[in-house]
């Protein structure tokens, strides 16, 4: 494949400000052929949208999607805890596939493996039918917190509907490495999360939260070996864009930012294999 025509996505994160149609929009007009939707929160924070049944938000959103041509990639997010009932993502699991998704952003918050995966499966054999693929990411602070770790989680779930979102901030941060990568089942990777940050790793969970969420960087302006995370995965993976600048957000626009980074990426594609 092209990079230069490697599927693009705009991370709901990246442009949080925006309601789901004003991201649809945004990813419109700033080139991208998808857009990823946050169907359930991250945080007790952020904005609480209702999109289950017949909603005006979801006529909204779908009529963009349809209006503008671009597609949804993934929908968030949804949480294993160790009291998770999985069959009450369901309905949350339609909507993410009413809304043309292909993949589900699953984080992994209970300390029992075992369990995690056994819920994984559950989602997994939830979303079959619906065409939706579950993807577990690690990220340091939950307890699925390294690629290895998330690894043994897809492994143990034994899905062929299910897989690992890498995303570079974690990554690193988790003091995973491009080894490591190598080492998995290529099957396992079906799209993969993209940004940049300080090479230095921060000290303490706050900071270290507060970069993860609201205080990435441009892809290629800062010290993570994007590089390497490329070369380590499928070349053909879509990849969506979760750039979240919570200080650039406040002066420049969102379809404006969405476009740099669009560009920015590309050009980071284009050193990693070189011109097309």
């Amino acid at each position: 494949m092209s990079q230069q025509n490697r599927p693009l996505s705009l991370a709901a994160l990246t442009v949080i400000e925006l309601t789901p149609p004003q991201m649809v929009q945004c990813a419109a007009d700033a080139g991208y052929d998808f857009v990823g939707l946050r169907l359930l929160p991250a945080t007790d924070q952020e904005m609480r949208y209702d999109f289950v049944g017949d909603t005006p938000l979801k006529r909204e959103t779908l009529a963009r999607l349809k209006d503008t041509g671009v597609g949804a990639l993934d929908a968030e997010i949804l949480r294993l805890k160790p009291d998770t009932d999985v069959a009450a993502y369901e309905p949350i699991l339609e909507t993410a596939a009413e809304l043309g998704a292909r993949y589900v952003l699953v984080a992994g918050n209970d300390p029992d493996e075992a369990r995690t995966a056994d819920n994984l499966a559950k989602l997994c054999d939830l979303a079959a039918p619906l065409g939706l693929t579950p993807s577990i990411e690690p990220m340091p602070w939950t307890d699925a917190r390294n690629i290895t770790q998330a690894a043994r989680i897809v492994k143990a779930a034994e899905r062929a509907n299910v897989g690992l979102l890498v995303d570079p901030i974690h990554f690193d941060r988790a003091g995973s490495s491009t080894d490591e990568l190598r080492a998995l089942p290529r099957e396992y990777f079906r799209y993969l999360q993209f940004c940049d940050a300080p090479a230095e790793r921060p000290k303490d969970l706050e900071t270290l939260l507060y970069q993860a969420r609201c205080e990435r960087l441009i892809p290629g302006e800062g010290g993570l070996d994007l590089a390497g995370i490329l070369r380590a995965l499928p070349d053909d993976l879509p990849i969506s864009i979760e750039v979240p600048m919570e200080g650039w957000a406040k002066t420049t626009k969102a379809t404006e930012r969405a476009r740099k980074l669009r560009k920015a990426t590309l050009a980071v594609l284009e050193t990693t294999y070189g011109p097309d």
